[in-house]
């Protein structure tokens, strides 16, 4: 459960004030980065963790191993430093939500962070990586008025587990051909 201040200036129905509460994490971002990876909200098991992309089955780390060496066998911090080093930023189209357990689809009460601040502080970003469905949805709805007309944005296949649609292999070529292209 949230603290009630924050119930109250998402102006909560009684329904969403019995579920959760879940609020995301600061970026990951240097004022020089060059692209964005954006999610929908962290799930169950990196908020537990208190850690982008926590869950021990989606590939998100196993990719940015693939791409730029921040692999899942690197302490967390490693994995940080290196997105930084490479221009890469990493945060949610979310601020904040009601969402028990970790699907994208059970969200509601949506709050979205603060992107016109956001690319103001980042002006060198050059493109936005959705990562899936929700994360695109969220993007279009909330964020996309406040990025710059000349950044490009992409969607890629989903990390989560949720998303079996496609092998690693597929994921990792897509995302790969969409970002560092």
């Amino acid at each position: 459960m949230a603290p009630d201040g924050i119930a109250r200036r998402l102006r909560l129905s009684p329904a969403d004030k019995a579920d959760s509460i879940v609020c995301s994490f600061a970026p990951i971002a240097t004022s020089d980065a060059r692209l964005l990876i954006l999610g929908s909200m962290p799930g169950a098991a990196s908020l537990a963790a208190g850690q982008y992309y926590a869950h021990a089955h989606n590939a998100f780390w196993r990719i940015m191993g693939e791409l730029v060496g921040a692999g899942p066998d690197k302490p967390y911090e490693e994995r940080e430093r290196i997105l930084r080093a490479r221009g890469i930023a990493l945060w949610d189209v979310l601020s904040s939500c009601v969402r028990p357990g970790s699907l994208d689809s059970d969200i509601r009460a949506e709050v979205p962070n603060d992107f016109e601040t956001f690319f103001a502080e980042h002006r060198r970003i050059a493109r936005v990586g959705l990562n899936g469905g929700k994360a695109a949805a969220t993007f279009k709805k909330y964020a996309a008025r406040h990025c710059p007309a000349h950044v490009e944005v992409c969607v890629v296949p989903s990390t989560s587990p949720a998303h079996a649609a496609r092998s690693f292999e597929q994921k990792c070529a897509i995302w790969r051909a969409a970002l560092l292209g």
